[in-house]
């Protein structure tokens, strides 16, 4: 029996961002996937560092608790690490959306600077510090980034 015959379509979407246009080959039972495949790449990017620091955060909480049996390390980061993840979620919804994101990083920046700062120490102290001063950077030339023109 000879193979089903091979369609060539294309989907094209336009959007505040731009355009673009897919062209694939499929057989006639696989475009209901291709179809979706399209809608799929045409989603907001994930916030990946901001989910990398929120990760960062919360198990630097966790392994507090672990070595030293501290309570509230545990719940400032898991807290913090938690706020962190959700400004995460709302920049990857919307990339203007940085004020949850910014909270979460400029106290635990100020927090713990001030506390590398009096003790020296670089863990865990200074690595968050040091990551917290990082992500209100980068959120910063977030805000101040031109809105794309359509």
């Amino acid at each position: 029996m000879p193979a089903p015959p091979r369609l060539l379509s294309a989907c094209h979407f336009s959007g505040s961002k731009g355009s673009f246009e897919v062209n694939y080959s499929h057989h006639t039972f696989q475009r209901i996937i291709s179809f979706s495949s399209c809608f799929v790449t045409f989603r907001m990017a994930l916030d990946w560092v901001g989910f990398g620091y929120a990760a960062l955060v919360a198990s630097g909480g966790i392994i507090g608790y672990a070595k030293a049996g501290s309570v509230p390390s545990l719940a400032a980061g898991l807290f913090f690490g938690g706020l962190a993840g959700l400004g995460a979620y709302q920049l990857s919804q919307d990339p203007k959306n940085v004020w949850v994101s910014l909270a979460a990083s400029g106290a635990l920046a100020g927090v713990m600077g001030m506390r590398f700062y009096n003790s020296g120490k670089f863990m865990p102290a200074g690595l968050i510090a040091g990551a917290s001063f990082l992500m209100v950077g980068r959120l910063g030339l977030r805000l101040l980034d031109k809105p794309s023109q359509s």
